[in-house]
């Protein structure tokens, strides 16, 4: 068997678990279960362990500076880093990966991975896709079911069909998919527990790549035409490989599971217990934490008392319970969610509530991240704007200028290199220098050390779209 790819796709927003994860940070950049974001938690799984090859991304163009820093820090590093113009789902994003991981290897064989996923057994998870490898070696598609642990109404279920018999499996290692099934009411989900034979539908996918792209070929066409050509035309662009913008545009929209799984006579099904969960909520969060003796999850700086069965999270500040139960209360700074933790399945609704009200809380948090590092709003009049500006080690922003604002940047901490017009100066602690309208600026840290900057800025307009780059190592 060829070494085994695992295909990271991370291209979706979280938008469930917001406050805390956003369109431009979302919860697969979080770390949510560990001190460590799911997206490392899923890329260390296979980091390493015997049979897998480096792993291939796929994400939107948005988050590629956030992730190929996340994988740095963990001490990680991708064979390639895809970028979608425009989000098709994940029939599209594999089929691309494919492509990809075709160029070196004809016998590629891919594990389809979510970036958003916890396993608190990754032993079983690895003997799950040890078994799948001789499946997939044989031709089979295989999904990883999870078996069980109560009658869940958030997930897909799959219904097994008749055992596969293979060399060297047991019998009741695999079956045949009988039947991918929607998400059930209460009712229908108990009889699924009490019938037995059906599993949760992780999302994890393990097969050869030419085998998927043949069954994406019979059963989707026009998906794999033109995710084809978006491959074939791709470019690189620094660490990044982007796909032809008019031909994924004009992919069709589907996933895996309605594009190829529930068609092909190949699909099997490997039922495991590996502590799975795909965060799909706070309520999700809340199982998977570690409670107190009063059921509480809380994380942060957080005072309970007379509190039961809730998940309280403070990201910035003391957050104080009292005489309440079932909640989940976030608080990240500029958003507090207080929700029952019956209803969190509905935030979606909330976050659709405040993109069409033109809010911009959906979208990010004060700290947004750049390539370079962060900045974060600290205050905002009406002439005024004050955030602060966190500069990595070696890094720079663009040479730019603005056309309706002045700045002020007074270092305090750390080293700035600061151009502004013709002149080149170092800036110790304490120091400040003055950048006035229409004229060309650029910060550079060149310590070892990160470089923290108050930024003063002062006019009649203060968007962050008031910028023009002349020159920039990231190619924005």
């Amino acid at each position: 068997m060829s070494h085994i790819v695992p295909v990271i796709l991370s291209g979706g927003v979280g938008s469930r678990l917001w406050p805390t994860s956003r369109a431009l940070y979302p919860k697969q950049m979080l770390p949510l279960i560990s001190e460590r974001s799911m997206l490392q938690e899923t890329a260390a799984r296979v980091a390493g362990a015997s049979g897998f090859a480096a792993p291939i991304v796929v994400s939107n163009a948005e988050h590629r500076f956030i992730i190929a820093a996340q994988l740095q820090e963990a001490g990680l590093k991708a064979s390639a880093h895809i970028l979608e113009p425009v989000g098709r789902n994940t029939a599209p994003a594999v089929a691309v990966a494919a492509h990809q991981a075709l160029r070196t290897d004809r016998e590629a064989v891919l594990l389809v991975l979510p970036a958003d996923h916890h396993i608190s057994d990754v032993g079983a998870f690895l003997r799950a896709v040890s078994a799948g490898g001789r499946l997939a070696d044989a031709g089979k598609l295989v999904t990883f079911g999870i078996v069980p642990a109560g009658p869940e109404t958030g997930y897909g279920y799959i219904r097994r069909g008749q055992g596969v018999a293979l060399a060297g499996l047991s019998a009741d290692t695999a079956f045949d998919v009988a039947e991918f099934v929607e998400k059930p009411d209460l009712a229908t989900a108990e009889r699924y527990l009490a019938e037995g034979g059906y599993d949760w539908n992780s999302g994890m996918f393990l097969f050869r790549a030419d085998r998927f792209l043949a069954e994406l070929e019979r059963f989707a066409p026009e998906i794999a035409r033109q995710a084809g050509l978006a491959a074939d035309k791709a470019v690189q662009d620094l660490d990044f490989l982007r796909l032809d913008a008019a031909a994924f545009e004009a992919c069709p929209s589907d996933s895996i599971d309605y594009a190829v799984m529930e068609r092909t006579a190949a699909a099997v099904v490997i039922p495991t217990s590996m502590g799975w969960s795909d965060i799909g909520s706070w309520s999700a969060l809340w199982e998977v934490g570690d409670k107190d003796a009063s059921g509480n999850v809380a994380l942060g700086d957080v005072l309970m008392a007379d509190t039961q069965n809730c998940y309280v999270r403070a990201e910035t500040g003391l957050v104080a319970t009292l005489g309440v139960e079932n909640l989940v209360i976030v608080d990240t700074g500029d958003v507090v969610l207080v929700a029952d933790r019956d209803k969190v399945q509905d935030v979606k609704g909330l976050v659709d509530q405040i993109a069409q009200a033109g809010r911009s809380e959906h979208e990010s948090h004060q700290r947004v991240y750049r390539p370079w590092g962060f900045y974060e709003g600290l205050d905002q009049g009406e002439r005024h704007q004050v955030k602060h500006l966190m500069v990595s080690p070696g890094a720079s922003l663009s040479l730019q200028l603005h056309h309706h604002r002045a700045e002020h940047w007074v270092v305090v901490r750390g080293q700035a290199q600061v151009t502004v017009g013709e002149e080149t100066k170092l800036l110790s602690e304490n120091e400040s220098v003055y950048i006035p309208v229409n004229t060309k600026h650029r910060l550079e840290n060149p310590g070892s050390g990160p470089l923290s900057i108050i930024e003063v800025q002062s006019g009649g307009y203060l968007g962050e779209d008031d910028i023009v780059r002349f020159d920039d190592v990231y190619g924005r």
